[in-house]
């Protein structure tokens, strides 16, 4: 396997951890005598390389070694940038490629009709004329959706997962999980002298379109009431919950915990704005909407805040940095082992390579029997003996 080379990308959401791959693949790989080239701002680099333009190249490839990557496992975000592209839904074809050398597709949405193009035999070009032998691809859902979409083209991919929802399919675990946990019952924990020296109700919005991990196991650790997108509560009850909190505290306040994707019976979810590369609008605040149905039903005075980029941002905490690093040596060995479409994963609590997630099961969810308590809309505590730390279900 001596003098291969290796790429690597990161793509969607930047989360804390994203460098500690990109180094250990770089250390890993440079060590055994192979080149590693960085593909900068994920799927975009391979849909927008023109190799007739040096400002292109320079722009989207960058060469790896131990010098440039040495410290970037102190920081966080991703060292290579990155992007919300779909290659294989593509609005915009780059200015210089003919879009009708490109499969067109069309699809229409409460009377709009867009044409999307697939761009997938572009990227494959430019992965061979970067003369890429096996891509590591760090992402989500969406991120690795494509990268499935590379394996059945026949070409190397391997993935690792990351995201602070946590919700990529066939693994218990994703990069950037542990640190938003962390900084979310910072947060929490702070906020809590401002909202109780106003006697108010805090309501905390994460992110979480799909899945409720992220507010769960906030909830968890914080020991407050949540809403997650799995299971629509009763808003009536919940606001009892609420009040029976605040009224049974010394300090006469409550907290409560909502996925960005949260509902309740009676409420839908509002989005706004165009939707990216993989269809997903943005969502209007459904913290502000329960704040006001709160205040109208109580006459409380709130406290809305959101936990989103905040909880992205920053250096990795220790979990992260031990997972990140371990999925880049992870993958790596799958290289050299000439293996393919696998991902770095956790499962019952242990490593393991497993296959990148089919895109048509889109992202993991809640298992709301074992994990949810629907009567008292908190996380369950009870009955964890004899199972992994983060099992979705027994």
């Amino acid at each position: 396997m001596a003098g291969k080379k290796i790429g690597i990308l990161t793509g969607g959401g930047d989360v804390p951890g994203l460098n500690a791959v990109i180094k250990n693949v770089v250390y890993r790989s440079t060590s055994d005598g192979h080149d590693v080239t960085g593909i900068r701002l994920g799927w975009k680099g391979l849909t927008d390389l023109n190799f007739d333009d040096p400002e292109s190249v320079k722009r989207y490839v960058l060469p790896l070694n131990r010098e440039n990557t040495r410290t970037v496992d102190r920081t966080g975000g991703t060292f290579l940038h990155t992007s919300r592209t779909n290659p294989s839904k593509t609005k915009k074809v780059p200015d210089f490629l003919n879009p009708t050398n490109f499969p067109a597709a069309q699809t229409t949405k409460e009377g709009v009709t867009t044409t999307t193009y697939d761009l997938t035999k572009r990227v494959l070009a430019n992965l061979e004329r970067l003369e890429i032998d096996s891509l590591v691809a760090i992402g989500g859902d969406d991120t690795l959706s494509y990268a499935a979409v590379l394996d059945k083209q026949g070409f190397n991919v391997i993935g690792i997962p990351k995201t602070m929802d946590n919700d990529v399919r066939n693994t218990e675990y994703c990069i950037g999980f542990s640190t938003a946990i962390s900084r979310a019952k910072e947060d929490i924990q702070r906020q809590r002298t401002t909202v109780g020296s106003h006697e108010r109700v805090g309501i905390f919005r994460m992110f979480g379109r799909d899945a409720g991990y992220t507010a769960l196991y906030t909830a968890y650790v914080t020991s407050l009431r949540c809403g997650i997108p799995e299971y629509k509560f009763d808003l009536d009850h919940m606001i009892d919950l609420l009040t029976t909190d605040k009224r049974n505290n010394p300090s006469n306040y409550a907290l409560v915990v909502l996925s960005e994707g949260a509902q309740w019976e009676g409420y839908t979810v509002k989005e706004y704005g165009e939707p990216d590369a993989f269809g997903h609008r943005k969502k209007f605040s459904v913290a502000e909407a329960f704040s006001d149905e709160l205040m109208q039903r109580t006459h409380f005075e709130t406290v809305v805040s959101d936990l989103t980029y905040d909880l992205r941002s920053g250096a990795p905490d220790f979990l992260d940095t031990l997972v990140a690093t371990t999925f880049g040596t992870m993958a790596y060995d799958a290289i050299t082992s000439q293996k393919h479409g696998l991902m770095a994963a956790v499962n019952e609590g242990k490593f393991s390579m497993v296959p990148i997630p089919d895109p048509k099961l889109g992202p993991r969810h809640v298992d709301i029997q074992s994990m949810y308590n629907t009567e008292r809309y908190r996380p369950t505590y009870a009955s964890k003996e004899g199972l992994p730390v983060l099992l979705t279900h027994p």
